[in-house]
């Protein structure tokens, strides 16, 4: 078995190989961001590929995804198990960034420091959006860049270190966009819609889509729906409408994206830049 292993860095956020092999003999590669919170789309056709040894799904066409944990210092391996015996392998460093931190005051004290009674909602409802996430269902719809999903100003960014009302939380693992109340949200991307929820406690109107290999894009604190489970979507169809339910203190939509559990930066996969901060 020929076994071929490259370094990949992302050093500035985009993929630098060592020149061990020249493009023509590369088989296993990588388009896109390299940072903290990227999403990474692969190329391997007629491949077996793993990530740090799990093995993932890829499309008859070759193309896979895999996700850079927001914190994650060390490098990524993947690698590629050709039909002919032969394989590739590459390790791939995220680049660090830096993160914001951000104090929100006015949010709702029971969406803050929920009511005991309140807790088993919670649960369930959170239960529900992580089998949703969890899907791998082997749509194709995550390889080109997203849309963004709706016009307005960014007040909140992936990664932020959140303090809300004075009580530190997670970090903020999406993207805020601040927009009036009713203003059309649409999709990104085509997709599957696996949950519709009108009113969870904490995230309000909750949509999630499925693009595909474990990649879903995720819409919160919606102020109505248009959409139901099941349906599907094409990129730019409208989906629902900005609102401010759950645990907010404006109307805005949270745009989140994941790679089964695992949170990641939209704007990082976004066809464009991201839109100047509020």
């Amino acid at each position: 078995m020929i076994d071929r292993r490259i370094f990949v860095s992302g050093l500035g956020g985009f993929a630098l190989a060592a020149p061990a092999l020249c493009a023509s003999e590369m088989r296993l590669s990588f388009a896109g961001s390299l940072k903290q919170g990227s999403l990474v789309i692969g190329h391997a056709p007629g491949a077996t590929v793993r990530v740090d040894g799990t093995v993932v799904t890829v499309s008859p066409g070759g193309t896979f995804a895999f996700g850079l944990r927001f914190d994650r210092t060390n490098a990524v391996h993947v690698s590629a198990s050709f039909a002919d015996g032969s394989s590739e392998s590459r390790d791939v460093m995220p680049a660090a960034r830096q993160y914001e931190m951000q104090t929100v005051n006015g949010l709702p004290e029971n969406t803050v420091s929920p009511p005991p009674e309140i807790l088993a909602r919670i649960a369930r409802e959170n239960a529900r959006i992580a089998e949703a996430r969890n899907r791998d269902s082997a749509l194709q719809f995550f390889a080109a860049p997203f849309d963004w999903p709706v016009k307005g100003i960014v007040s909140g960014l992936y990664g932020s270190r959140r303090i809300d009302n004075g009580k530190p939380m997670a970090p903020h693992f999406g993207v805020d966009i601040a927009a009036p109340k009713g203003t059309p949200i649409r999709a990104p991307a085509d997709g599957i819609v696996s949950l519709a929820e009108p009113d969870f406690y904490l995230t309000g109107g909750t949509t999630l889509l499925d693009h595909g290999h474990g990649v879903s894009t995720v819409y919160i604190h919606q102020d109505s729906l248009r959409i139901k489970a099941g349906d599907a979507v094409k990129r730019g169809d409208v989906i629902g409408f900005v609102g401010m339910k759950g645990r907010a203190t404006g109307p805005h939509l949270h745009w989140g994206l994941d790679w089964f559990s695992m949170p990641l930066d939209p704007a990082l996969s976004a066809a464009t830049p991201l839109p100047e901060k509020g």
